[in-house]
């Protein structure tokens, strides 16, 4: 199928799941999609499995977005206990077009968790709550990630999936490759046949010299990731900035953070280091998966300034990861600058992504698909060094190769009805499901919507201030820390690094009523000058910044490390 007859039938207003080899322009399809949508002043829903697969399309992840923690699946009981959650209603009953991208990697019961909320919240037992659902994806990539065997692996062996009633659209036309020779290796992998030459021409790349000096170098294992990026860090001249965490909770608790996320206990930057964001924050302009290089440290409080591969500069802040228990109560928080090294990345981090040229070690291939998105990413085979080859490299599922050609008929069929509408029908459809959306059809306001975007004024958004100038905003009506903390829905942690920020450019600002209470300021304020007079060496930063652990260790644990922070904001 053709890109634009895929555009027509999402424009109608049915469920459509997007398919198609890698490269195929699944992505750019979905961004023409969202454009076509917001310019009518209709806004979608983004979400991904992973963080990295949902910044493709500005998204979130599945797990933030419906809330479901660490769970992979969910009863009806937790539903009832989302149901009680304000903020969420709040969510869903704005929620009117869900895209989900990158669905080889939803399971079965994360796919099934999704319709059960969304029918909670909508109250009706239309499956996903009768929102229309776009979904994208080549089930010949990464599968769902899973430790033990399951009978059903893919999210279309659902229910659910099959009660949405999707129109398919099968995308052909390659736009990533511009190389019949690396198109024929990918084709003979869908095939699941690697002919002859397929394999001559691979056993050509190995350890080939690149028109690149530093091609990303994409692995398997995050033990050959992590040893690479240390051995570039160790390359460029500079002084070493170590960031450790802040963290509270229980060392259980904690433990699950870490195990959960992508945040380090120990992150070491120079400048020119190659990082990626491991974060979603819009405000400040970036999104789990951005990637760029370290331009500088800021001479305030010394946190990294990164210049993104798009351009931006982007100053880095502290930023909270915390787990919640079942009635909603933080147990624990993580504080750490979100960011990693990046000059090697996962295969299973780089789905979605184009590279010019790649280095790739397929020699500890152990899941099917691996090799596959591996060498779908480079654009053509002068762009492949390869590092290693092992027999389960070039496998995909065999449940995959069966079904494949169902798809590709489901495909022709839905083909075949889009182009069976007249022009009129058609365009009544269109208008019939943006007015279902709650969006224009006027081509004046179509006019002025796309005129307001190219000015960066979409209707639906706001001037994008600073986050801590936002917080700065709403002093004056939060009598507490706390208050403040709720009117801005961050935590308290965050908005102590916000309160420095502010200490820092408007010494004289009055922030007076946040000052903790004199017991606390008095313990924290004499340990504070003890240490800073011993000036031993350990306690210090390399910046020369006092380090918030030896104060709590001198206060045995009592004053958390927020407070303790708050303190030191308070001290001339």
């Amino acid at each position: 199928m053709k890109q634009n007859t895929a555009e027509n039938i999402l424009k109608s207003g049915k469920n459509v799941f997007i398919t198609g080899s890698a490269g195929t322009g699944k992505t750019y399809l979905l961004n023409q999609y969202t454009q076509y949508l917001r310019e009518r002043r209709v806004y979608p829903t983004i979400v991904a499995p992973t963080g990295i697969a949902a910044s493709h399309l500005g998204g979130q992840t599945i797990h933030s977005f419906f809330s479901l923690g660490i769970r992979e699946s969910i009863d009806e009981g937790y539903v009832d206990f989302l149901l009680d959650k304000k903020y969420l209603k709040t969510r869903f009953s704005k929620l009117r077009l869900l895209i989900i991208d990158e669905i080889s990697m939803v399971s079965p019961e994360m796919f099934s968790a999704m319709d059960m909320i969304l029918r909670g919240f909508k109250g009706t037992d239309v499956p996903f709550g009768g929102v229309q659902v776009v979904i994208s994806g080549d089930f010949f990539q990464l599968p769902p990630v899973s430790r033990t065997p399951k009978d059903k692996r893919f999210a279309w062996q659902s229910e659910a999936w099959k009660a949405l009633e999707l129109q398919t659209c099968y995308l052909e036309e390659k736009f990533r490759q511009d190389d019949s020779r690396l198109i024929s290796i990918l084709d003979d992998i869908r095939m699941g046949e690697i002919s002859t030459t397929s394999e001559k021409l691979l056993a050509s790349r190995h350890e080939a010299t690149l028109a690149i000096d530093t091609p990303t170098r994409l692995y398997t294992h995050n033990l050959d990731v992590d040893r690479i990026n240390q051995e570039e860090l160790e390359k460029l001249e500079g002084v070493e900035k170590l960031f450790v965490c802040d963290h509270k909770g229980t060392e259980k608790n904690i433990e699950k953070i870490f195990k959960s996320s992508l945040v380090l206990e120990r992150l070491t930057l120079k400048k020119g280091a190659v990082v990626i964001f491991i974060k979603n924050n819009a405000e400040a302009g970036y999104v789990n998966g951005t990637t760029g290089k370290v331009e500088s440290f800021s001479p305030i409080d010394k946190m990294p300034i990164v210049r993104t591969t798009d351009g931006r500069k982007i100053k880095l802040d502290m930023e909270d990861w915390s787990l919640e228990n079942d009635s909603g109560k933080v147990t624990a928080t993580v504080s750490q600058v979100p960011l990693r090294l990046a000059w090697a990345i996962t295969i299973h981090k780089s789905q979605g992504m184009t590279l010019d040229a790649a280095e790739i070690d397929l020699s500890k291939t152990f899941e099917s698909g691996q090799g596959y998105v591996a060498l779908s990413r480079i654009k053509n085979i002068e762009g492949l060094r390869l590092m290693g080859l092992n027999p389960m490299a070039l496998r995909v599922d065999p449940l995959i190769l069966h079904v494949d050609s169902r798809i590709k008929g489901a495909s022709l069929k839905a083909r075949e009805l889009v182009e069976s509408l007249s022009p009129e029908a058609f365009a009544s459809q269109c208008e019939e499901h943006i007015r279902h959306m709650g969006g224009v059809v006027e081509k004046a306001k179509i006019e002025e919507e796309r005129a307001n975007i190219k000015a960066g004024k979409p209707s639906h958004s706001a001037y994008v201030t600073p986050t801590h100038k936002k917080t700065k905003n709403l002093i004056a009506k939060s009598d507490t820390l706390i208050k403040l903390a709720t009117n801005r829905g961050l935590a308290k942690g965050t908005i102590v690094q916000h309160l420095a920020l502010i200490k820092e450019e408007e010494p004289e600002f009055d922030m007076n009523k946040y000052k903790p209470i004199e017991e606390t300021f008095g313990a924290v304020e004499t340990v504070v000058l003890k240490l800073m007079t011993k000036k031993m060496p350990e306690n210090f930063s390399d910046d020369g910044k006092l380090r918030l652990k030896p104060v709590f260790e001198a206060l045995s644990g009592e004053v958390s490390y927020d407070d303790i922070r708050l303190c030191m904001v308070f001290m001339d």
